[in-house]
C-alpha cells in the first residue's frame, strides 16, 4: 500500500473518485480541504489503483468516528466480510443498515421558502450538542455520540432554524464523508418548511466548499424520502449499507478499524 502525500496526486485522486459518485465516498475531499479529521490516503497502486483507504494519521489524534463506511449492497470484493472480520478482531460491534442514497446535481435549485416572522437561519454551535444527541437515534444518546456530534459541529458545515427565544427547531449538518447528515425538525414544528430552509443553506455551504451534494435516508423513513424528492434530489438505484461500529464493553474507540474503504471500479 502507498501513502499519497503529494497535493497534486491527492487532487488527481479526488477527480477520479468524483466520477464514481456516490459509490465512491468523498472522504478524500476532506484531506484536500484542510483535513479536519487528520486522515491520510492510502492506495494499493498508483496511478492505476483499485482500492482507496483513508485512515487516521499515526501522529494525529482525531475525533472519534461513530459511522464507519458506506458502500454498495453488492458487497463488492468481499468488503463486508472484511469489515466483519476486522470488527471481530478489534472487539467492536458492527451493525449494517440499508439506506437510500440521493444526489443533487445543483443545490442552488432546491426550492426556497421564506421563514415565518420570529424565526432565523443560523449555524449550529456547541450549545446545541445535547439537543442533537437526544434526537439522533443512531447514536443512542451516549457520551460517545455526544463527542462525535460536537466534533462534527466544530469541524464541518451546519445550518439550523431558531425561534425567537434562540431554541433550535430544525437543523442539518455535514457528515465526515461529506454527506448531508443528522437532519431533524422538532415534531411540533414540522410541516412549516423549516427543514428545507436549513437543508438548502447547508447544501449551498457544501457546494461552495467544492463538495458534491448527496445524502442517505433510511428505508423506513418515507417522510424524509418525500422531502428529498421534493427538494429535487435524484435517487440512486443501488441501495447502500451504512455500517456502525460500537465499542464492546469498555473497549476504546481507538480500536476502530479505518473508517472508509473505497473502490472506483
Amino acid at each position: 500500500m502507498l501513502i499519497l502525500s503529494c497535493p497534486s496526486k491527492l487532487r488527481m485522486l479526488e477527480e477520479m473518485l468524483r466520477k464514481s459518485l456516490p459509490q465512491a465516498l468523498q472522504v478524500i475531499m476532506n484531506i484536500n480541504r484542510g483535513n479536519p479529521v487528520g486522515h491520510e490516503a492510502v492506495v494499493d497502486a498508483w496511478p492505476e489503483f483499485k482500492a482507496v483507504l483513508t485512515r487516521p494519521r499515526k501522529e494525529v489524534i482525531i475525533f472519534e468516528i461513530l459511522w464507519g463506511l458506506l458502500f454498495s449492497t453488492g458487497n463488492k470484493d468481499g468488503m463486508f466480510e472484511a469489515l466483519t472480520e476486522a470488527a471481530a478482531a478489534r472487539k467492536v460491534q458492527l451493525t449494517a443498515t440499508p439506506y437510500v442514497t440521493y444526489v443533487h446535481p445543483d443545490p442552488s435549485k432546491i426550492p426556497e421558502h421564506q421563514l415565518d416572522p420570529g424565526f432565523t437561519l443560523s449555524s449550529l454551535n456547541s450549545s446545541h450538542i445535547d439537543q442533537l444527541n437526544t434526537t439522533w437515534l443512531p447514536g443512542g444518546n451516549t457520551e460517545h455520540s455526544r463527542r462525535y456530534l460536537a466534533d462534527m459541529v466544530q469541524y464541518f458545515p451546519s445550518a439550523c432554524v431558531q425561534d425567537s427565544s434562540g431554541q433550535v427547531v430544525s437543523w442539518s449538518l455535514m457528515h465526515p464523508v461529506a454527506a448531508g447528515d443528522h437532519a431533524y425538525t422538532l415534531p411540533s414544528y414540522r410541516g412549516k418548511h423549516f427543514f428545507p430552509v436549513a437543508f438548502r443553506a447547508l447544501s449551498m455551504q457544501i457546494q461552495a466548499a467544492g463538495y458534491p451534494m448527496y445524502g442517505c435516508v433510511a428505508l423506513n423513513n418515507v417522510r424524509m424520502q418525500n422531502v428529498m424528492d421534493n427538494c429535487g434530489f435524484q435517487r440512486v438505484s443501488e441501495l447502500c449499507l451504512l455500517c456502525q461500529f460500537a465499542p464492546a464493553l469498555k473497549e476504546k474507540w481507538s480500536l476502530l478499524p479505518s473508517t472508509c474503504r473505497q473502490s472506483c471500479q
